[in-house]
């Protein structure tokens, strides 16, 4: 049982991943909410990445693409939606672990390689075969100096969450306070209730009207009745 821990403590360790956040939002006070939201991203020791300005006054975007401590990502992403009107937002969490592990161990198996190179280097043999070593020594050399970078490169990748952030300039819809919306639904009701009483009046004058057409008939019937006796 404690191996189990043990192992799965490791995998929680070693876990890469790549987390993208990605929020578009809208505003109507457009100059506010971009400097807004770089300020946030200062408070929060966030790094932009890329930043894209799009149009002119009245139409105008900003693109941003913020790194921030995976610790802070979850914070911040809420603080994010507190800016404009937010039209759409989501996150995509990719597993890039099996990707890492394959890195770190081509990089052993370079490294392994290297080793038993080097050791060939201290036998006799001819200047020709020496050459050659020396040649394959270099190649390797350099693919464990790529594989390196590639490597720094994935862990700096990895010591950031990625939030996208798009602000779109344009009105935006007003909020109603709960008194303006008690209001109109009062007023909604007083207009349909009305609707409905006249309605309903309207449709007993009607009734009214057609009873008395149907009494008057049966009376010049009963009349015409008479007559003709």
């Amino acid at each position: 049982m404690k191996k189990d821990l043990g192992q799965r403590a490791d995998f929680a360790i070693s876990q890469k991943y790549e987390k993208t956040a990605t929020v578009k939002s809208k505003t109507s006070q457009f100059e506010a909410d971009a400097v807004a939201i770089k300020t946030r991203t200062n408070e929060y020791d966030g790094v932009i990445q890329y930043e894209q300005n799009i149009g002119n006054k009245g139409n105008r975007e900003i693109h941003l693409m913020i790194g921030i401590d995976p610790e802070k990502f979850d914070i911040f992403y809420k603080k994010v939606q507190e800016i404009g009107l937010i039209r759409s937002m989501e996150i995509t969490k990719i597993d890039k672990t099996n990707e890492y592990k394959q890195l770190n161990a081509k990089k052993a198996s370079l490294e392994k390689t290297l080793f038993s190179l080097n050791e060939l280097k201290s036998k006799a043999g001819a200047i020709s075969d020496y050459v050659s070593l020396h040649d394959k020594i270099l190649e390797i050399e350099t693919q464990m100096q790529e594989l390196g970078v590639e490597l720094g490169n994935f862990d700096a990748e990895n010591e950031f969450c990625t939030i996208k952030f798009s602000l779109y300039e344009g009105e935006t819809e007003k909020k109603l306070s709960l008194i303006k919306r008690v209001k109109i639904a009062l007023e909604w009701t007083i207009k349909y209730y009305a609707i409905l009483v006249l309605s309903i009046l309207i449709l007993v004058f009607s009734i009214f009207i057609l009873l008395l057409l149907i009494d008057k008939l049966k009376l010049m019937t009963v009349i015409k009745d008479k007559i003709n006796e």
